[in-house]
């Protein structure tokens, strides 16, 4: 596991106000950096990451966030139980961020593991922070890849599919995560998260309606589920989400996104 050099930092959430919670993409901090003062959303992973250290600092320590390892313990346990090797497979980590989940796909033992995150940012905090845990990772618009992004990514013949902490706000379409699920072959493996009131959504372009259609139309088989604390909000109160792990029959159709 790889150690960050990392510098602690004078961190400053709002005041917990009753009647005035803010929703968890509004959510934000205040950071004192060279003795000035500015203020982050939470969802700006582009400023975060730029600050080495900042997102282990607020999020794994002051809001305890656990989905990196509750994740990817589910997914271990049903490659475990499948009898599934995992160092003969090739995982792709969609939303990779800054590393994390990558560097627990490589506790795991996947053979090989290569990222894939929208914004520049993350592609460099990642290989800053733990240059060794990837063999490849693409700054990348999965819905508009050029050829060169396109033919490394389906050389890969990808085995399993990881996205934690990004579904469900916007972020990521779902054309994008068709596409990245789409990246894996079948036989494979899904992982994921997403906010426990977002699976239950009835919406149809929801991420909820989606996962029901692809369960309902075998798409992927659920292998395991897992309800827990993603981590607490700003308020101290906790952020319900359920993990996911599935094992892939087929790919998405294009109509359904």
């Amino acid at each position: 596991m790889a150690t960050l050099d990392t510098e602690r930092f004078e961190l400053h959430l709002p005041p917990r106000h009753k009647g005035a919670v803010l929703d968890q993409d509004e959510e934000w901090c205040e950071i004192v950096t060279d003795g000035e003062r500015r203020r982050i959303r939470l969802h700006d992973y582009a400023e975060i990451f730029d600050v080495p250290g900042l997102y282990e600092q607020l999020f794994s320590e002051m809001l305890e966030c656990t989905s990196p390892e509750v994740v990817c313990d589910l997914l271990r346990e049903a490659l475990d139980e499948a009898g599934a090797d995992p160092a003969t497979m090739a995982a792709l980590d969609f939303g990779a961020g800054n590393g994390m989940i990558g560097e627990q796909l490589e506790q795991i033992g996947f053979g090989t593991i290569v990222g894939v995150d929208l914004l520049p940012e993350a592609k460099a905090a990642a290989l800053r922070d733990r240059p060794d845990v990837y063999d490849d990772y693409r700054a990348a618009d999965l819905t508009a890849l050029d050829s060169d992004d396109r033919t490394a990514l389906e050389a890969r013949d990808f085995d399993c599919l990881s996205c934690v902490a990004a579904l469900g706000f916007g972020d990521v379409p779902q054309l994008a995560f068709a596409e990245a699920f789409n990246l894996v072959g079948s036989p494979g493996w899904l992982a994921f998260n997403v906010r426990d009131r977002i699976l239950d959504e009835e919406h149809p372009d929801g991420f909820g309606a989606l996962i029901e259609r692809m369960l309902a139309e075998g798409v992927i088989e659920e292998r395991a589920r897992r309800s827990y604390t993603h981590r607490v909000s700003i308020a101290g109160e906790p952020l319900e989400y359920v993990a996911m792990v599935a094992a892939k029959r087929r790919d998405i159709p294009r109509d359904w996104v």
